[in-house]
């Protein structure tokens, strides 16, 4: 009995005494710890939030609708295709963004920044490039333009930011950095797109068409594409350079179209040019009344036993073209009515032939 009294004397002490030195999870006097003063963010900090506020009530969110037939009823209805960033060009309401995010679309929305959603039509695009410009009706104080940056004097390791609506959200803000210049990408046309800007700001599905903003927050390329097997950013994104694009945007608000220089001749595929041998190139054809027929360029001529090749072009203003795609893209660093050197392969030997660049459809 007694051993039984000391059992309980001991487990009753004992319990006072865990009372004692335990804190309670309720303990009525505990209370919020204090908040320490974080002191002012940092300048950089400073520089990103002001970036994004002034930068976002420019950019937009673009739905594209397709009309699809019901299979039973043959009714017709519309349902989303794809969904895309943008961003306000002028206060005339004209909208830039990449071809792709709209290619199919057979009706297409706009949504600002203050949630209004306007309709909008298409002005013209560019497939080549990725680039279309849109325009709605919304009033010009709802149209905040950004601001026009420079991409020819970018470094690789400064700062970008990247604005867009990925997965249907709100506006969202990534950072990153320039990786690399003079990358190339393909357009959904198979055409090269080349001088791109490669960074590893986030580009998510949903930031294409999107602006690229350098730290003064001035458009320096389009979000364009990501290179991820998975479709999600895995830190290689891309951008069409805004030198690029503000070449051919305003020619697609005055044309409807890029207006391309040429030199009135059809050229010959890479196929061709390399079963002949041949380094450059080939002139198939020159067109009657074309520039390239007034200054004596010749074409190639099909005869019985097989083809007499004309003249092969190797160089634009003496840089070298090895294809079809390279010759173009240097013809387009100029504009319609200027003149190039072209350096020629002419009966085995070399020769520079001026001629003046001709509007292309």
């Amino acid at each position: 009995m007694k051993s039984i009294y000391i059992v309980v004397i001991t487990l009753v002490v004992g319990w006072l005494l865990f009372q004692t030195f335990q804190p309670s999870l309720h303990n009525p006097k505990a209370v919020p710890r204090p908040i320490e003063a974080r002191g002012d963010l940092a300048a950089d900090e400073k520089n990103t939030i002001d970036i994004f506020r002034n930068a976002a009530p420019s950019v937009v969110y673009i739905t594209s609708i397709a009309v699809r037939r019901n299979l039973f009823s043959l009714n017709v209805y519309e349902i989303p295709q794809g969904t895309g960033s943008g961003f306000i060009w002028d206060k005339q309401g004209r909208i830039v963004t990449n071809y792709h995010v709209i290619s199919d679309a057979s009706r297409l929305e706009v949504t600002l920044a203050d949630h209004s959603s306007w309709k909008a039509v298409l002005v013209g695009a560019a497939p080549d490039r990725d680039i279309a410009v849109l325009q709605i009706s919304a009033p010009a104080d709802k149209l905040r333009p950004l601001t026009i940056g420079e991409s020819k004097d970018l470094l690789v390791g400064q700062k970008v930011f990247a604005i867009g609506n990925p997965f249907g959200l709100d506006q969202t803000l990534t950072t990153g950095v320039v990786s690399a210049l003079g990358r190339e990408i393909t357009a959904v046309t198979g055409r090269t797109i080349r001088d791109v800007i490669q960074t590893d700001a986030a580009i998510n599905p949903g930031n294409s068409g999107g602006p690229l903003l350098d730290s003064a927050g001035r458009l320096i390329g389009i979000n364009t594409a990501i290179y991820s097997p998975s479709g999600a950013s895995s830190g290689i994104g891309f951008a069409v350079p805004v030198r690029e694009v503000n070449r051919v945007v305003p020619q697609i608000i005055s044309q409807g179209k890029l207006i391309r220089p040429g030199l009135g001749i059809t050229l010959a595929n890479r196929n061709l040019s390399k079963e002949l041998g041949l380094e450059g190139v080939l002139v198939l054809r020159v067109l009657p009344g074309s520039t390239a027929e007034k200054v004596g360029l010749r074409g190639s001529t099909q005869v019985r036993d097989g083809l007499v090749v004309g003249d092969v072009i190797l160089e634009v203003n003496g840089k070298k073209v090895g294809d079809h795609d390279a010759l173009r893209d240097e013809l387009e660093r100029h504009e319609v009515g200027e003149t190039v050197i072209l350096t020629l392969m002419r009966d085995a030997s070399t020769v520079d032939v001026k001629v003046p660049l001709e509007a292309m459809n």
